[in-house]
């Protein structure tokens, strides 16, 4: 069974044949998808569809949708982590981080907006004793800065790097702090040269699988802009493509798809140990 341990199956994009999405995935071998949230709006759904289709989710305000977050938002959340804290299902505070890349985001006073509500759910995964799922775009070093700030003492952090795309001392240091890194459709592209050799030789237990859909579409659904001009559609990204991105991972890595399989869910059992009851 493959886990796609990063699904945005409530996104809009997914409106029109959700149910239908879900089952090509699991036609395909994708047994598990976890389901992140991005802001408090989508918290509902987000745990609704997991349990409704067998999977995960998590629970946490996506850097991204910073600008339009409320301080009160906080509070929600640490609610909503209480009141569901019971439920095997709720795997993760999620998807959190920091975004250096959109350019709106990396005004002075929105980088600290965005530093503020990362930090602040790094105390409350800390207080529910939850892993986290991380964003991190052109921030991992600021990134890795909130976690051992906050990971001292015997507190071992534990989740996932999302859509990792950093360097190889960027990736030791979130391995050393407990956390696994996903890789999804950015590693079928040969130009992403330094992914791709990151892929090939960072341990086999350093890795779990993602596709973060409906978005990072491998290049075989990618529409180049050109492409877009010319009044090609951009593919849509599913689930149902991790089998094919594992297939590419481990060619790359010279190994079987099926020891790929169950090292990669493993992994993931291991950065988000709710995962080994589901």
């Amino acid at each position: 069974m493959w886990i796609d341990t990063h699904a945005h199956l409530d996104a809009a994009e997914c409106a029109p044949d959700r149910s239908a999405l879900r089952e090509a995935a699991r036609a395909a071998g994708v047994g598990h998808c976890v389901i992140p949230a991005v802001e408090r709006a989508n918290w509902a759904a987000v745990r609704e569809l997991a349990h409704a289709f067998g999977d995960s989710y998590c629970l946490g305000i996506h850097p991204l949708y910073v600008p339009q977050a409320q301080e009160s938002d906080l509070a929600a959340l640490d609610a909503e982590l209480a009141k569901h804290h019971s439920d095997p299902r709720l795997v993760a505070v999620g998807e959190i981080g920091l975004d250096f890349f959109v350019p709106a985001l990396c005004e002075p006073a929105m980088r600290a907006r965005q530093e503020f509500f990362y930090a602040a759910q790094l105390r409350l995964a800390r207080a529910h004793g939850l892993p986290v799922v991380l964003h991190v775009r052109r921030s991992a070093d600021r990134v890795l800065k909130h976690l051992r700030a906050q990971g001292q003492g015997a507190h071992r952090w534990s989740g996932i790097a999302h859509a990792f795309n950093g360097s190889q001392a960027q990736a030791m240091a979130f391995l050393r702090l407990g956390f696994k890194l996903g890789f999804g459709g950015a590693l079928t592209f040969e130009r992403a040269l330094q992914l791709r050799r990151l892929a090939c030789t960072l341990p086999l237990d350093a890795l779990v699988l993602e596709t973060d859909a409906p978005d990072i579409p491998p290049k075989w659904l990618y529409a180049t802009a050109a492409q877009r001009a010319a009044g090609q559609a951009q593919g849509r990204n599913s689930p149902a493509e991790l089998p094919r991105i594992a297939a590419e991972l481990a060619g790359l890595r010279g190994i079987d798809v099926t020891a790929l399989q169950r090292a990669s869910s493993a992994n993931a059992c291991q950065a988000l140990p709710r995962l080994a009851a589901l």
